[in-house]
């Protein structure tokens, strides 16, 4: 059994062609060196994905992508080899706009956890995508009820949703803007309250000006005028193995617009 902590990293690539323009391969292997990397946004279909995309970090991939060119996209790259993959979870409409890629493992001791890089829709385009918003909360609440009822769960991805007045530094003026509409707030809160899902980076880093996506507007991210949207959401189980102080939002380098979020877990591998 590994006693060394493994770790997560997720990030929106908004374009894993454009991020590996940019050195992403060469900051996952020579500095975050992750177990796990749930990346967003590929913006690319099977066939534009070479070689060297399909084994970022040096880690073997699983990809879900959406229909239309260009568009959403993810995928969960791994050290090892799951016992079980899916891809997608089950909803039509959002599976076809490529959202979901799970990692399935048991592991020694009997826990069995899923692992799951996930792209949360944005409704800041127009109300018919907010609309969407609401619509796949609503269908995915009820897969992180049962993902629950199977085991340990660590869903990693952009949620395109901050939850608290702390995980966003112009909260006042954004009160009637996606992201962090009222009914968003709360369906975060009831999946932390309810559910018995933990904001595992919240948990270990109470700290405010901790954000993950920047505007490219107006010199936001050298002002760090941001949003924390970006999460690794866990059950209880297993978000008590999360290491603390081995959270860390890296900002050194830019990749895209997000900033890659890791945590290391001491998981029984």
């Amino acid at each position: 059994m590994n006693s060394t902590p493994l770790r997560i990293t997720t990030l929106n690539l908004n374009g894993i062609r454009s991020a590996a323009s940019k050195g992403v391969d060469a900051w996952l292997r020579e500095h975050a060196r992750p177990d796990w990397l749930c990346v967003q946004e590929l913006k690319a279909l099977d066939t534009d994905m070479k070689p060297e995309l399909r084994t970022l970090g040096g880690l073997q991939g699983a990809f879900h992508h959406a229909e239309k060119a260009g568009y959403s996209g993810v995928g969960l790259y791994f050290r090892h080899e799951p016992d079980a993959l899916r891809i997608g979870f089950g909803a039509s409409e959002f599976d076809a706009e490529g959202r979901y890629v799970e990692a399935r493992y048991r592991l020694p001791g009997g826990m069995q956890l899923a692992l799951v890089s996930a792209y949360f829709p944005s409704g800041s385009s127009s109300e018919e995508r907010q609309q969407a918003k609401f619509r796949f909360l609503a269908v995915f609440e009820e897969h992180l009820k049962a993902l629950k009822a199977q085991g340990e769960v660590i869903l990693c991805g952009d949620v395109n949703i901050a939850h608290k007045e702390i995980d966003l530094k112009n909260w006042k003026g954004n009160l009637k803007n996606s992201g962090f509409l009222p009914e968003e707030r709360a369906w975060m809160s009831h999946v932390l309250d309810d559910l018995g899902y933990v904001d595992v980076f919240r948990a270990l880093n109470p700290n405010p000006d901790q954000y993950t996506w920047w505007s490219n507007r107006g010199q936001a991210r050298a002002k760090n005028v941001g949003w924390r949207i970006d999460y690794h959401l866990a059950t209880p189980g297993v978000a008590a193995l999360a290491q603390r102080g081995s959270e860390a939002i890296y900002t050194a380098e830019r990749f895209s617009d997000h900033a890659p979020l890791s945590i290391d877990y001491a998981l029984p591998f």
